[in-house]
């Protein structure tokens, strides 16, 4: 590389993307070539979703920095300009040679913009894939803002490139979390059970999360959701939703489990210890990626409820139901036998290396941070 030591400054505003983006930090941690700074704002930082920028702390990273995002409206716009005021602000003191953002949130977004406009690589893990809701509009607009690209497969690799980036700029990774997935540090069953004074011997995990182009109706499919986990005979570790518009109406539906033996409710759970729950798990329901994403690599059944995962790449054992409660009750009481598991569709537990790998390569830091359309035809 033409300078020993670069600053890569990561943005992390929910558990989900730090769960992403976990093994990509460790990884330059321990790499004297760079210096990784990360920028936790967002959910992290808020009470009522388990404040889990303490997981973060946990990791003793070098560079932490926490910003707080979230406004007295709840609107996605204005949480944007909030972030990119502030991670602007923080990339002014820090000078990275290159901004690292996840997903399809708008912290992703900020952290994007701030990059496209300052002259300064943004690295996009995860572009080129299909949500279905308003999340989907955010992960291409971060794309299109982004100079390099980790994708998950290659068919993310052929969207982006539908999409006019250029292919020596598309690197496929695989999926981050994978490498936490099959780590061999992920705690015992009986640990996380202890730890979460969680009873069950059997039980399957809940999670819903609200879908901001359909607010309006958010109250009602939530508690239809509960109605069906009420009427059912599973034990249940319910997680709460990420903190999208609509997450309040999800939370107050929730309430109405709080007096259940059946039922153990979480603000939110350590990324690796959840992963431990899931991989022991019976099945897991609701609308997460984590149903789509994580477990087929463990072959966990996934009852997936309404639209937020539309065209999504979905695996056959996952059960696709609308927001009526007794189609989920059904799907519920099913009888659910062992599946094959999925060990290749989002990479094989190696991105924190390939990423190490391409950042080590001369070549991705004479990419040009004026970026051009490139025609397929």
């Amino acid at each position: 590389m033409s300078k020993t030591h670069k600053k890569i400054a990561f943005l992390s505003g929910t558990r989900a993307d730090f769960g992403k983006i976990k093994s990509l930090i460790q990884i330059l941690e321990d790499n004297s070539h760079f210096e990784p700074f990360v920028f936790v704002t967002g959910m992290h930082l808020m009470e009522t979703y388990g404040y889990t920028i303490i997981e973060i702390e946990r990791c003793n990273f070098s560079n932490l920095h926490a910003f707080k995002n979230h406004t007295s409206e709840t609107t996605m716009d204005l949480t944007l300009a909030k972030t990119i005021e502030g991670f602007s602000n923080y990339v002014k003191k820090i000078q990275p040679d290159l901004i690292v953002v996840h997903g399809d949130r708008v912290e992703a977004m900020a952290g994007a913009i701030v990059g496209a406009l300052n002259n300064i690589l943004v690295a996009h893990i995860e572009g080129g894939e299909l949500s279905g809701t308003v999340d989907e509009l955010i992960r291409h607009s971060v794309s299109k803002m982004s100079h390099i690209h980790y994708v998950s497969n290659e068919n993310a690799k052929k969207r982006l490139i539908q999409m006019g980036e250029l292919e020596k700029s598309i690197k496929i990774i695989g999926s981050p979390d994978v490498d936490i997935m099959f780590s061999q540090n992920l705690p015992e069953i009986n640990e996380v059970k202890t730890y979460y004074e969680i009873l069950f011997n059997d039980y399957a995990l809940a999670m819903f999360h609200p879908v901001t182009t359909e607010y309006e109706s958010m109250g009602e499919y939530a508690q239809s959701f509960v109605e069906a986990l009420l009427q059912s005979d599973r034990n249940y570790v319910v997680i709460f939703p990420n903190n999208d518009l609509g997450s309040e109406k999800i939370i107050k539906a929730y309430s109405q489990l709080k007096s259940d033996p059946r039922f153990r409710i979480f603000p939110s759970i350590r990324f690796e210890y959840f992963l431990t729950l899931l991989k022991n798990s019976s099945l897991i329901v609701g609308n997460s990626s984590a149903g789509i994403r994580e477990a087929p690599y463990y072959g966990i059944p996934t009852i997936n409820i309404g639209s937020r995962q539309k065209n999504r790449s979905q695996h056959s054992h996952i059960i696709n139901v609308t927001y009526k409660s007794e189609e989920i009750l059904h799907a519920l009481n099913s009888e659910y036998e062992l599946i094959k598991k999925d060990n290749k569709t989002y990479g094989k537990g190696n991105s924190s290396e390939l990423f190490l790998e391409s950042l080590l390569e001369e070549s991705l830091w004479t990419l040009n941070t004026q970026k051009s359309f490139v025609d397929i035809y």
